[in-house]
């Protein structure tokens, strides 16, 4: 592994009274700022958000989705927050089969992008725990979109793929965008200043509701814009690895990062130096992942699949000497992840997606939106438990998560990018900072493994024995790939240890950013 030194100034922040961490500075910047002038995580996690919804349009957005834990003191379990989009009710499965399609299409049709969900879920948010106003939270974001921010080094490369496309004008109208070259949004600005005066309503009932039932062509109706894309749920919740572990229940994938959890933590894991380690978790995730396509839908039994007789018989599963039978595929997500705890210790856990790159390549015309692509995930076989149809979700990536202690206080805040790969990715942040010890630092900056298909990928700067010790425990092992390559996600930790906090943001990110009050 390459010392957390050689990556200078990449190291554990530390704070004692709030940490925002996250994939950029000046969005890192207005989570701190909403504290200073007296808001609670939950205001910083909004103010944040929006921002990466302006500076990261070719991750998260306007256009995508929103899901997040929040973490109360007092309370006996987190709030989870579901703002993900249902299918427009023009939504017709015949009518994509009728075309010669078997599989969703992934770019291009309005089918792949559901009702986007993320104004909404601010909305929520905001109305149950937030502090300041929402036109305060909105200011900074709306402030970047209409004077201008820097290009950061993933965006313009990004901006390349958008090149002609109708509606990504402000990407493409002066030419390729450079590296720091100032980047403006109107459309964005627009519609921002239209939620911080009229709410969700300035933005799904006006300029961008209306052009997006245009653009969908039969695909939304006004009543789809009406209803809320955001709800509160239960979370589902295991202990592992000395701590209670907490994440979002179907459509999401976090019942997989929890089975996967509770497996791991009972299998007596060497060091993370050791190719066992790797195995181990490797194992670990493809027995949980076996059945995923069968069970995970928006009416998955979430307690079922983390039932104590379920997590049994996943450990029977589990091989510890040669590799399973079946493999989880790896999709690459393109989604921002952003942690908060303030000074009261309240915690947010958010991710916010277009699900892959610009996500389904279609822009809001005159507003400049991009929207996701989602509804990709959906199945187009009939009678699926997710299958495509008007009204529903699909299965999601996002998995965000919280760990808290017996007395019910916050022990951490995680979240990653990553696609199908999320849970995979925090089961090793958990391995590594809750079961070896390591610090915030010490877990993001460690070379990570991927399950991809039969094979399982390695970073370059992976222990050198994983490979061979892999090879011999009968694992088809990729050639390795880059250090710090952003396939493996990009993870922000913090930990509460009761008097300070400590975290890191992952330095797959060009643009990883802690902000501490």
């Amino acid at each position: 592994m390459i010392p957390v030194t050689t990556l200078a100034p990449f190291s554990t922040r530390y704070a004692i009274g709030a940490m925002v961490c996250t994939v950029d500075g000046i969005a890192a910047e207005a989570g701190i700022g909403a504290l200073r002038a007296g808001g609670c995580a939950a205001d910083a996690a909004i103010a944040a958000g929006a921002v990466l919804a302006v500076t990261h349009q070719h991750q998260c957005g306007l256009g995508g989705d929103l899901f997040a834990l929040v973490h109360r003191p007092g309370y006996s379990c987190p709030a989870v927050l579901n703002a993900s989009g249902r299918a427009g009710s023009g939504a017709d499965p015949t009518r994509l089969r009728d075309a010669g399609h078997q599989r969703m299409p992934t770019t291009g049709d309005p089918a792949c992008a559901p009702v986007p969900g993320c104004v909404d879920g601010w909305v929520a948010l905001h109305q149950r725990f937030g502090r300041l106003p929402l036109a305060e939270l909105l200011e900074p974001a709306r402030r970047h979109a209409a004077d201008g921010f820097a290009a950061s080094p993933s965006l313009a490369t990004a901006t390349r793929l958008v090149a002609g496309v109708p509606g990504a004008e402000d990407y493409s109208a002066g030419g390729t965008v450079r590296t720091g070259q100032v980047v403006r949004r109107p459309g964005i600005a627009r519609a921002l200043e239209a939620i911080r005066r009229d709410g969700r309503r300035g933005f799904y009932e006006g300029e961008f509701g209306q052009a997006l039932i245009e653009l969908g062509a039969g695909e939304y109706a006004s009543e789809d814009l009406v209803r809320s894309q955001a709800d509160w749920v239960s979370p589902l919740a295991v202990d592992a690895f000395g701590g209670r572990l907490w994440s979002a229940p179907p459509n999401s994938q976090g019942y997989l990062l929890l089975s996967s959890a509770a497996v791991a933590a009972d299998q007596r894991l060497p060091g993370p130096g050791r190719a066992q380690w790797a195995h181990r978790l490797i194992e670990v995730s493809r027995a949980c992942a076996r059945d995923r396509d069968a069970v995970w839908h928006e009416r998955s039994d979430g307690r079922a699949l983390i039932a104590p007789e379920r997590i049994a018989a996943l450990r029977e599963r589990v091989m510890a000497d040669r590799p399973s039978p079946r493999a989880s595929t790896l999709v690459r997500g393109d989604t921002v992840s952003l942690c908060v705890i303030d000074s009261e210790r309240m915690a947010v856990s958010m991710l916010q997606s277009n699900f892959v790159g610009w996500g389904s390549m279609r822009f809001v015309p005159g507003v400049g939106v991009a929207l996701h692509n989602r509804g990709s995930s959906f199945s187009l076989r009939p009678g699926h438990p997710a299958e495509y149809g008007p009204g529903r979700r699909p299965p999601h990536t996002l998995a965000p998560a919280i760990v808290t202690r017996g007395d019910g206080s916050v022990q951490a805040a995680l979240a990653t990018r990553g696609g199908h790969n999320q849970p995979d990715i925090l089961l090793q942040l958990l391995a590594r900072h809750l079961g070896a010890g390591q610090s915030p630092a010490e877990a993001l900056v460690a070379g990570r493994w991927a399950a991809a298909g039969e094979e399982v990928l390695l970073e370059g700067h992976a222990p050198e024995r994983w490979a061979q010790g892999l090879r011999a425990r009968g694992h088809r092992v990729a050639p390795l790939r880059p250090s710090f390559s952003q396939e493996f996600g990009q993870a922000q930790l913090i930990v509460s240890d009761g008097d300070g906090l400590a975290g890191a943001s992952d330095p797959r990110s060009a643009g990883w950013a802690v902000a501490t009050l």
